[in-house]
């Protein structure tokens, strides 16, 4: 009797250090909420950041405060966060280069996967390898024979070392035995601008930092970084179809310090899966070719663990380092 008695006594003790939480949650988010994105204006992080945060903005009634905070390829962004209360008022936005910085840097001030925790990705990422009009190169192949003929003549423009921009290139390069100059900027959006004046020959852009440009001339579409065409572009091909396995695709989203609490986690989960659901969410997104992706903070945690591993095989195998 005596254990009944205990047994029944801890799980009282149990709900009601649970109860607090749950009433934080219900009542979550009671003031604005700081969003840090960690890459500059213009980029594919910045355009799905402010899609997702502006309709949680309207559904909650709370504001969601943009804060870019882009250099070192998110890093600065994330020791930011890393080093914030974590109370659910101060979130990040970062991409797969948030899994990929550790394998590239010889230290990093947090630890990518113990210090956070994915709330849910909020867009799939495609990159489109676009080229300056002045490169003769219409085609893959024509880029390849180009990189052959001109070994460490080109030069490719990134959002960083290590950014999902620069690997899908260092990706290209490794299976097709060329060799180019890596250029990083601070950002996709910066990264962009300078392909489009000419700064820079080439680019495995995320498609709607490049979007404008390509509208306006200013940039020439060579292949999309799927294994399959996409519906924003089917006239531009795969790289696949010249060079067969490649495959390079990527997410946006949204990370919390480690230890915030499983209920507020929960609530911002459920807020990104509505503001997804909504049908001019999703039509600005798939403008932009940023699919929406949702996962339960469960599947994403799992991704993260597996993107982690993929990455460091990549770099390694790639010989990817930070210039």
């Amino acid at each position: 009797m005596m254990r009944i008695i205990i047994h029944v006594t801890g799980i009282a003790l149990g709900m009601l250090s649970i109860a607090p939480l749950v009433a934080v949650a219900q009542t979550y988010p009671a003031k604005p909420v700081r969003v840090i994105i960690a890459w500059p204006p213009g980029g594919a992080n910045d355009i799905a950041g402010r899609i997702v945060m502006q309709k949680m903005t309207e559904n909650t009634g709370q504001q969601f405060i943009i804060d870019n905070r882009g250099g070192a390829s998110g890093i600065v962004g994330s020791d930011v966060v890393a080093k914030s209360p974590a109370d659910g008022y101060t979130i990040l936005v970062h991409s797969t280069t948030h899994v990929s910085n550790p394998h590239l840097y010889k230290k990093v001030p947090y630890d990518t996967l113990k210090d956070f925790v994915g709330v849910s990705p909020l867009g799939r990422q495609v990159g489109m390898l676009v080229v300056h009009p002045s490169l003769p190169a219409k085609t893959v192949k024509e880029f390849i024979d180009l990189g052959r003929k001109r070994p460490n003549e080109l030069t490719y423009a990134s959002s960083g070392s290590g950014s999902f921009v620069h690997l899908a290139m260092a990706m290209l390069n490794s299976m097709t035995n060329t060799k180019m100059v890596h250029v990083p900027y601070k950002g996709g959006g910066p990264a962009a601008v300078a392909i489009a004046s000419g700064e820079v020959q080439a680019m495995t852009a995320t498609v709607g930092s490049v979007i404008p440009h390509i509208n306006s001339k200013r940039l020439r579409p060579v292949a999309v970084t799927s294994e399959e065409r996409i519906a924003q572009f089917p006239q531009v091909p795969s790289i696949a179809e010249t060079v067969k396995g490649y495959e390079f695709i990527a997410w946006v989203g949204t990370l919390a310090p480690a230890n915030t609490p499983k209920p507020i986690v929960d609530r911002l989960n459920a807020e990104i899966q509505k503001a997804l659901k909504d049908k001019g969410v999703t039509e600005k997104l798939s403008a932009q070719t940023l699919d929406p992706m949702f996962m339960s903070p469960e599947q994403f945690a799992a991704r993260l663990k597996s993107d982690y591993d993929r990455y460091a095989k990549l770099i390694k195998d790639t010989g990817a380092r930070v210039d």
